[in-house]
């Protein structure tokens, strides 16, 4: 950051000039929160750290001496409020889950892959006091601290700042080693985690560490293993997230205690004024709430080519609306989100390719299961939260447990869900040639039983494909016939490089497109906006 510019801004915001203080703001917050944010993991508190540490920052803006020494002095104030946090902890609350993975949003965002994917996974097996340092020093090694500034924020010295970042450094290698492994498939250690709940902890990291030293499956890895601070040199800071709002209301201060906090009297002024300041990241409105906002996304295109019988399947739409006898020329409105939804289809012939997808504009899904969320028993579920698209794959087990299915079902959704498209080279009522042990389709066969779908139910395809903007809950409610779901985030590339895998490829048949480009795209049969106690009990045809 240029820091004469910033000088400048700095002092004009201590004289009370609001759009001075509204670029400040815009221009610091991201640096805030990916500090909040990797030091507590996306932890439920990282808004309210947030919130904390800029609110702090306003209102002492005027007791800070020199402009230069802001970013040290910020930062310094969220690792305070980071420190507080963690000391206002109480034990029910320590095993709170994290409102949104921020080592899986820093891969999203960040579009991470390879090693750099596998050091912001590692940083979910530290110790909070590691993870905090960390915080700093992945912005240290990504050239938005310095090492000044890091030893200023923790309270110590440069000389015993080079120590503890080592030994934090050290035990991220360790966790490192950890998720390549996890990723790997050494029969011994799958015998070992069997009895692991899945959440990172240090007695884990321990145990898993003695397991990797005297592996040599684990131990060995098929490339160079890259420095960490060379994998982060440069790293851009993750995007905040889109509409995340930040409250810099007074909290109750009277002016009287405002101005002797510091607060000059037109800085207050701008905090309390109903007016509005905007600009093109924030936007300071009535009672000081800064709303951070990103440029919309262009809308989504309409869908080129009409989906004909052999290529989309039959829709239920509600009745249109008769045409008013005074306007003649009346055209009939799409129909409106939620009023559409799946219906019972037929199988497109399996060499008709699919329509083009449209695109959707896609900021990114976390998942609280990660990247792989494998969904095996009843009640197994995971969350879903973002702007994209989300694959999910199925496996049916006939020959374990025949009979009637289940289907699992979405709940809690905010915002929209659409089924957008389905894959995976085949229907799962297609019939598998040479298929093993009495399986004649997907379903099952003859030999072993058949899992049957409740009356109405769409048959669901190897690879079904969700477009999410919003939240919402997936859950299995296996109570039949044995199943299971693994739910990947996913690209829309990697949507039509799927659907686009036909028999000349050596698949069973073309995938299938849904979207239209509208809000008239189905949603999927069992959602609801509603968190029943008992998923299992969502409607079939369930109205959003």
């Amino acid at each position: 950051m240029d820091s004469q510019h910033w000088r400048a801004v700095i002092t004009a915001a201590q004289a009370g000039d609001r759009r001075a203080l509204d670029e400040l703001v815009e221009g610091w917050l991201p640096l805030v929160y990916n500090i909040v944010g990797r030091a507590l993991n996306g932890h439920a508190d990282v808004d309210d750290v947030v919130q904390e540490t800029m609110l702090r920052a306003v209102g002492n803006l005027g007791s800070l001496r020199d402009p230069d020494s802001f970013r040290s002095w910020l930062v310094a104030i969220a690792m305070r409020q980071i420190r507080d946090r963690a000391r206002r902890r109480t034990p029910d609350r320590l095993e709170e889950a994290a409102a949104a993975d921020f080592a899986e949003l820093t891969v999203l965002r960040l579009q991470l892959e390879g090693q750099r994917r596998e050091v912001a996974e590692a940083v979910r097996w530290l110790d909070d006091e590691d993870r905090h340092l960390l915080s700093l020093w992945w912005l240290e090694v990504a050239g938005e601290l310095t090492r000044r500034e890091l030893a200023a924020a923790v309270g110590i010295t440069r000389q015993h700042a080079a120590v503890r970042v080592q030994r934090m450094k050290e035990r991220l290698e360790t966790s490192r080693g950890i998720v390549r492994a996890l990723d790997g498939a050494c029969p011994d250690l799958r015998e070992i985690t069997g009895r692991w709940n899945g959440r990172p902890d240090s007695v884990w990291r321990k145990r898993l560490a003695r397991h990797l030293r005297g592996c040599g499956y684990c131990g060995g890895t098929r490339e160079a293993v890259v420095p960490a601070e060379r994998l982060l040199v440069g790293l851009a800071l993750v995007p905040l997230p889109v509409g995340f709002t930040l409250s810099l209301a007074l909290g109750g201060k009277t002016a009287a205690a405002a101005t002797s906090a510091g607060w000059s009297a037109k800085l207050l002024g701008a905090l309390t004024k109903p007016a509005v300041a905007m600009t093109a990241g924030a936007t300071i409105v009535a009672g000081g709430a800064y709303v951070v906002t990103q440029p919309p996304d262009a809308p989504p295109p309409r869908a080129a080519v009409t989906p004909t019988a052999s290529s989309a399947p039959p829709r239920t739409s509600a009745p249109p609306a008769p045409t008013p006898k005074s306007s003649p020329t009346a055209t009939k409105k799409a129909d409106p989100y939620g009023t559409v939804v799946d219906a019972v289809d037929r199988a497109p012939d399996p060499n008709a390719r699919p329509a083009a997808l449209p695109r959707r504009p896609e900021s990114g899904i976390t998942s609280t299961g990660g990247p792989k969320a494998v969904m095996q028993h009843r009640g197994d579920r995971v969350t879903l939260t973002g702007r994209g698209y989300v694959l999910v794959r199925w496996q049916i087990s006939p020959g374990s447990r025949p009979g009637a299915l289940v289907m699992p079902s979405w709940t809690g959704l905010k915002g929209r869900l659409f089924h957008v498209a389905s894959g995976g080279s085949r229907r799962m009522d297609d019939p598998l040639p040479g298929a093993p042990n009495g399986y004649a389709t997907g379903m099952g066969g003859p030999d072993i039983g058949y899992a049957v779908l409740p009356p109405g139910t769409q048959q669901m395809w190897q690879n079904e494909y969700f477009y999410v903007d919003g939240t919402v809950t997936l859950t299995q409610n296996e109570r039949g016939c044995d199943y299971g779901l693994i739910v990947f985030p996913t690209k829309r590339d990697a949507v039509v490089e799927d659907i686009d895998q036909g028999p000349p490829q050596g698949a069973i048949r073309y995938g299938l497109v849904r979207d239209t480009g509208t809000d008239s795209v189905p949603v999927p049969q069992y959602v609801t906006r509603a968190t029943p106690a008992d998923p299992a009990t969502v409607p079939q045809r369930s109205r959003v």
